[in-house]
């Protein structure tokens, strides 16, 4: 299917819908605890960017395939990526950090799949937070993976630190 096809879908009620290689792909709606970390994950990377750029939860992105339509979960996109922004448009291309948080019904395949896609689309960082192991994987374009756990402070994109605990708290 191409995007085309896909915008003329009709709406969803709950969950979400994404285009995945020119696939449909529903997955059912967030339960409360991955809710929570979405929220605290936005709000930590607002109140840490203040005007560096905008943070936001179920972000949808266009990445340069054509057969893809995608959400990440968590996102920050810089100010200048959103100046490039076609206001009437869709998100084109990986916002500048994309955060998929991993529960342990995920496909670890499609979250790697995923990472893949958004690096290769313009994002900066790549994040997957494991909830039951508390800790966070973040991934660059240049091949380089860093695992932050307890007591650790992830480095922003945008400048300063994020402490590993304030996502759990």
């Amino acid at each position: 299917m191409t995007f085309a096809e896909f915008e003329l879908l009709p709406e969803r009620e709950s969950g979400r819908i994404e285009l995945r290689n020119g696939e449909v792909v529903k997955s059912p709606p967030p339960k409360s605890k991955h809710v929570l970390i979405q929220h605290c994950l936005r709000n930590l990377l607002a109140n840490a960017a203040g005007t560096a750029g905008i943070a936001g939860t179920e972000w949808a992105f266009r990445p340069s395939t054509g057969r893809d339509y995608r959400v990440a979960d968590v996102a920050f996109a810089p100010t200048e990526q959103w100046a490039r922004m076609d206001p009437d448009g869709y998100f084109d291309g990986a916002p500048g950090l994309a955060i998929e948080i991993a529960l342990p019904e995920d496909l670890f395949g499609e979250l790697l799949e995923k990472e893949k896609l958004c690096l290769e689309n313009g994002a900066r960082e790549f994040w997957i937070v494991d909830i039951e192991g508390r800790q966070v994987k973040v991934s660059t374009p240049d091949g380089h993976t860093i695992t932050y756990k307890s007591g650790q402070q992830i480095p922003l994109l945008f400048g300063g630190n994020m402490p590993v605990d304030s996502i759990f708290a």
